[in-house]
């Protein structure tokens, strides 16, 4: 397996496939890089060099005590980017993988980065504040972080539903594609994720969004239960320089997976153009 130990002596797992421009996938929470399978195989097809590593604390990656935070998540990247030396690259971003990515660009990317995209991305900030009130509850973050700590299998089996719109009249359930992400979430820290939940829902991005000035895609379902996008992907397309804002009504937070063949080929003219 390909891994670098970054500057703590964590390992970072990464798959490194094709030549070509770059493409570097960023997982959500609580999955690995294996999440990006279809996209991997539809970008590395059209001729371009797909990255895609597992966060620390996930999947193959080292399952350290420390470093759950997204400063620790992008200076890892960092180290990843310049370990390969990526340049010209496209950052691509699900759910916390997108907070993930516009921290990177913002604070590392200087030179490296030609254009970004933020798929149903938690910036630019999830939890409810008195400068963000109509964010989501804190309780509701303290709930996800109760049934993780204490019932991760069947809390990650139930979470499936709602990730994929499984949950709605009239949906098609597939339970491989759920099976699939239990065994991501599963191969993980449970401290990890545990701790990486604030991670997600208490970072503030919207000094990172702002100074971007590379173009930014922003991709967003309509039916979003886990991250809605009226509250982030709007909003940061708002704080964006170069931004553009795509939304689909009826997507799920899940649909890089349920909705790949739409989700490639927007995001390949927005590479294109």
């Amino acid at each position: 397996m390909s891994k670098i130990t970054v500057s703590d002596g964590t390992e970072i797992f990464y798959k490194d496939w094709g030549t070509g421009q770059p493409i570097v996938f960023h997982h959500g929470w609580p999955l690995s890089s294996d999440d990006w399978d279809i996209q991997m195989m539809f970008f590395v097809s059209q001729g371009f060099r797909v990255i895609a590593h597992d966060r620390r604390g996930h999947g193959r990656s080292s399952q350290t005590s420390e470093g759950h935070n997204m400063k620790t998540y992008a200076a890892d990247v960092a180290e990843l980017v310049q370990f390969l030396d990526l340049k010209d690259a496209i950052h691509i971003g699900h759910s916390t993988g997108g907070g993930e990515v516009i921290r990177y660009v913002a604070q590392h990317g200087q030179g490296r980065v030609a254009k970004a995209v933020l798929v149903s991305a938690v910036t630019p900030i999830m939890v409810q504040t008195e400068t963000n009130p109509e964010g989501i509850p804190m309780s509701v973050f303290d709930e996800i972080r109760e049934g993780t700590a204490n019932h991760r299998p069947q809390y990650f089996h139930d979470f499936t539903l709602p990730f994929y719109g499984y949950n709605r009249e009239g949906a098609t359930v597939s339970q491989g594609i759920r099976n699939n992400w239990w065994r991501q979430g599963m191969m993980g820290s449970v401290k990890a994720h545990h701790d990486g939940i604030r991670a997600f829902s208490e970072t503030d991005f919207t000094e990172d969004l702002k100074s971007v000035d590379i173009p930014v895609l922003v991709l967003h379902g309509e039916d979003d239960q886990i991250v809605p996008y009226e509250q982030t992907a709007v909003k940061a397309a708002k704080l964006l320089k170069q931004g553009k804002l795509i939304t689909y009504p009826g997507f799920p937070h899940g649909m890089p997976t349920t909705e790949a063949p739409t989700i490639n080929a927007d995001i390949l003219a927005f590479i294109k153009s």
